[in-house]
């Protein structure tokens, strides 16, 4: 079989990437899971009241997932002036963004969390020039919210409707250039729905068509507001009864966006970068040990279908740091308990922002184990030994060797001799796999000694097969031990049958153990360096 014949044909519908990303943006306002889903579902009804056609939907339906994908990539700024980001972006839907009250709200927040002179220098900071960085926060989410759709390649209708994400009816939004129809429809619909999803989810219709009766001609458009007064009941029902994630995406208007090949991964980079954004401190991180990753995976054997999924899992492993606040995340000192247990949540919340999703559930059950340890020290499961799969422990190394590269709020970053090291020293701990750091360091640029193949030319992937084969488990079998496909274990089967001579299971059961390969104890250096 050629290897264009085993090219990886997965794909996946823009709309699962981006509901998935939806959910940490919940996270990030200190809101439940599936919100912004919920949102989008009734900003589609709203937009059946009001008679738009399926292109229009289709405007409103991405405009609703991608309304606030903005508001995370200045939470370091966020943290700075307000402690807990996401505690302080919680309070948006509580008052009128214009309000007096919602000011006063927000200036409770103001150095939370620091000693009373940290606070006093904070204060006068925010008089000189900090008051200028604050205003100009909600106009910069919209416009980084933009470029990402402009990365997705979504429409220019699309675009200018998140663009005008913030602004209102009565012209007093952000940045306040446009008001009443020169908003864009989509724009309208898609805010007013955030906003009715949280007062229906909190209160009740007769909460959400309140707010639609107070907000009326001034955040919200009339007619908009006029239709949930008049038929909220029908907008606002069975919203909890539904299965969320299904309903948006078999809801997604027009033809479905598919992406597979290069746009999957170019999407899939897009998004890392983006969540990249939350913290100075990890700009370009995910890209880094993607790659580093895949190349490791590649020097240990792995196929082409392989090396792609793990590279795909570097590039979302740590898609859940939405979840965790930045005060978390860029604190200078030592991390408290409470901190330490919420921080190690984030590959958890990875795990759930991508595991409704078909085609990323694969990506998920790696990334969910990069924080695991051999020896049972890791997180969120505290797995150990074999019940960390060889992708998680491939993308675990990579990611603690890059992290050990980057400079972190409290250190500075290490020497990549320094790294390599630190990195060793916890293969003698008992922490990480021996083999996949190697490969990490060789991927890196260390120096590193030559692997022997396996007898035959045997890849270590291929033993691996080799031995239940020869046990006699099926292929179906072999792929859910090893956690890769039936294809892919029948591509191996026929390139060890061919490489040892041997006719059948019996004849690679000898062969194996004439070498040394069952048990697989007897053979510890299967893969010597």
């Amino acid at each position: 079989m050629g290897s264009a014949a085993r090219t990886d044909r997965a794909h996946a519908r823009l709309a699962e990437l981006v509901a998935a990303l939806s959910l940490g943006i919940d996270l990030g306002f200190g809101q439940p899971m599936e919100h912004v889903l919920r949102q989008c579902l009734i900003a589609l009804r709203l937009a059946d009241g009001l008679g738009l056609d399926e292109q229009q939907r289709a405007v409103v339906y991405y405009t609703a997932l991608l309304i606030n994908v903005g508001c995370h990539t200045d939470a370091h700024e966020q943290a700075k002036w307000f402690g807990d980001d996401i505690a302080s972006k919680a309070i948006k839907y509580d008052h009128d963004l214009r309000s007096p009250r919602m000011t006063a709200a927000g200036l409770r927040f103001f150095g939370s969390g620091q000693p009373p002179l940290h606070r006093f220098r904070l204060g006068l900071e925010f008089v000189v020039s900090g008051h200028r960085e604050v205003d100009g926060m909600v106009e910069h989410h919209a416009a980084i919210a933009r470029t990402l759709a402009e990365q997705l390649e979504l429409s220019g209708d699309v675009l200018a409707a998140i663009g005008a994400a913030y602004e209102r009816w009565d012209g007093r939004g952000w940045p306040g250039e446009l008001k009443g129809d020169q908003v864009p429809v989509a724009a309208r619909v898609s805010q007013a729905a955030e906003f009715l999803e949280v007062a229906n989810r909190m209160g009740g219709v007769e909460a959400a068509k309140a707010l639609a009766r107070k907000r009326r001609g001034a955040q919200f458009d009339p007619a908009v507001a006029d239709l949930v007064e008049a038929e909220g009941d029908i907008l606002l029902a069975g919203l909890d009864g539904t299965g969320t994630w299904d309903a948006v995406i078999d809801a997604e208007p027009a033809l479905a966006i598919v992406v597979s090949g290069e746009r999957f991964d170019a999407t899939l980079l897009a998004i890392a970068n983006f969540v990249d954004l939350k913290s100075p401190y990890f700009l370009g991180h995910a890209r880094a040990v993607s790659e580093l990753a895949a190349e490791a995976g590649a020097r240990l054997g792995l196929d082409e279908t392989e090396v792609r999924t793990l590279r795909r899992a570097g590039l979302v492993h740590d898609l859940g740091r939405l979840g965790i606040s930045n005060a978390i995340w860029d604190k200078r000192g030592p991390l408290g308990t409470g901190e330490w247990e919420r921080l190690r949540l984030h590959p958890y919340l990875t795990e759930r922002m991508l595991r409704q999703s078909e085609a990323l559930a694969p990506l998920a059950a790696i990334a969910v184990q990069h924080r695991e340890r051999l020896d049972g020290s890791g997180y969120p499961r505290g797995l150990s030994g074999a019940g960390i799969s060889r992708p998680a422990r491939i993308l675990g190394a990579a990611d603690a060797y890059q992290a050990m590269r980057e400079q972190r709020p409290h250190r500075p970053a290490l020497a990549a001799d320094a790294a390599g090291a630190e990195l060793r020293a916890g293969v003698k701990a008992g922490r990480y796999d021996a083999e996949a750091v190697e490969a990490v360091l060789g991927a890196a640029g260390h120096r590193v000694a030559r692997r022997r193949e396996g007898p035959a030319g045997l890849t270590r992937r291929e033993i691996d097969v080799l031995r239940l084969l020869a046990r006699g488990l099926s292929n179906k079998e072999i792929a859910e031990r090893l956690m890769i496909s039936p294809k892919t274990v029948g591509t191996h089967a026929e390139h060890i049958y061919a490489k040892i001579e041997a006719p059948s299971r019996a004849a690679a059961g000898l062969f194996a153990m004439q070498h040394g390969l069952l048990p697989e104890e007897s053979f510890p250096a299967r893969v010597a360096v």
